[in-house]
């Protein structure tokens, strides 16, 4: 597949069934474009872990995207971040294929936009499903196109090194999972030097910045375990503090990352521990196909491990809430 078609693919959303909106969410008849106030509730309910409660509220927002997108600039932005939305909440379910198809509409809704922060959103969503069907080359591509977006003018304000940052950090992730270990470290680099420049600017009122060490922090876990560094990867995740971390589907994320990397290191005490921050954090993490894996893998070591059975037990009660 072309780079173009996979930011500007117009494959067709399935049929969806309307929920009543509730909280944010408009009142008024279905389909109607979702508003910057919805979308924000919507981004924060996947940022808490809130997967069950996002999945029944999405379909709205799905609905509102087809017809927002023809509406200007400001609507197709609105509409690429529902169809990023609907991309990150299908990856989290295992559900790779339909987190390809949003993320390519995503990806047209974004090119409609013209605004580069919509761009790189879209591309760090594509990587994913891109990475995950052995298309790295191409994952790779559209985040570089990304950068250069984001990195076009002669000062970047805060939002674009915001998403400049992360997208290197994406980059450098995509990359480590091929084995590609120069372009891995290179833009791990590049996102930690960002995250420097970033720190040393003021940050627009009532806008909170991805990109921080923490952040830097957490992706070298997975970083360096990919590439088979595991020391190195456990001296990140020692220095990391996930009370840091801003939100509760990042912590989760790190407790993860910690586990595998402790599973690899052959302590399956300590990674079960991780698995139970990760519970802690966000319980609907812990039920998500990939981490149940890992459940599976240290009952396989250690079956008998105090706990475990029940955790098992919770977790797999969970899923059918996830898959919402």
């Amino acid at each position: 597949m072309e780079r173009r078609s996979v930011l500007g693919a117009g494959a067709v959303l399935g049929a969806v069934m309307v929920v009543r909106p509730q909280a944010a969410w408009a009142a008024d008849e279905p389909g109607r474009p979702p508003s910057d106030a919805e979308l924000a509730a919507a981004h924060a309910l996947f940022e808490a872990g809130a997967y069950d409660r996002l999945a029944r509220r999405l379909p709205l927002l799905l609905a509102g995207a087809e017809r927002g997108v023809d509406t200007g600039p400001g609507g197709a932005a609105r509409a690429a971040g529902v169809w990023v939305l609907a991309s990150q909440l299908a990856v989290k379910q295992g559900r790779t294929g339909a987190a390809g198809t949003y993320v390519g509409q995503a990806g047209a809704a974004a090119r409609r936009s013209g605004d580069a922060l919509v761009l790189a959103a879209a591309a760090r969503a594509a990587a994913t499903p891109l990475r995950r069907t052995g298309r790295t080359g191409q994952a790779l591509d559209l985040l570089q196109e990304a950068l250069a977006h984001l990195t076009a003018g002669p000062r970047p304000g805060a939002a674009e090194l915001d998403a400049a940052g992360m997208a290197a950090l994406t980059a450098s992730y995509t990359a480590a999972q091929a084995h590609l270990a120069t372009a891995a470290h290179d833009f791990a680099d590049e996102a930690e030097h960002t995250a420097l420049r970033l720190a040393r600017l003021p940050h627009p009122a009532g806008r909170s910045c991805q990109l921080t060490a923490d952040q830097c922090a957490l992706y070298r876990i997975g970083i360096h375990r990919h590439l088979g560094d595991i020391d190195t990867a456990l001296a990140h995740a020692r220095r990391l503090n996930p009370g840091r971390l801003p939100t509760a589907e990042r912590r989760a994320r790190a407790a993860t990352d910690t586990a595998r990397t402790l599973l690899d290191a052959g302590d399956t005490t300590g990674a079960f521990a991780q698995l139970r921050l990760v519970e802690d954090a966000a319980p609907a993490e812990a039920c998500r196909p990939s981490v149940r894996a890992l459940t599976v893998r240290i009952a396989e070591h250690r079956p008998g491990l105090p706990g475990l059975a029940a955790y098992a037990r919770r977790t797999a009660a969970g899923t059918n809430t996830l898959s919402r």
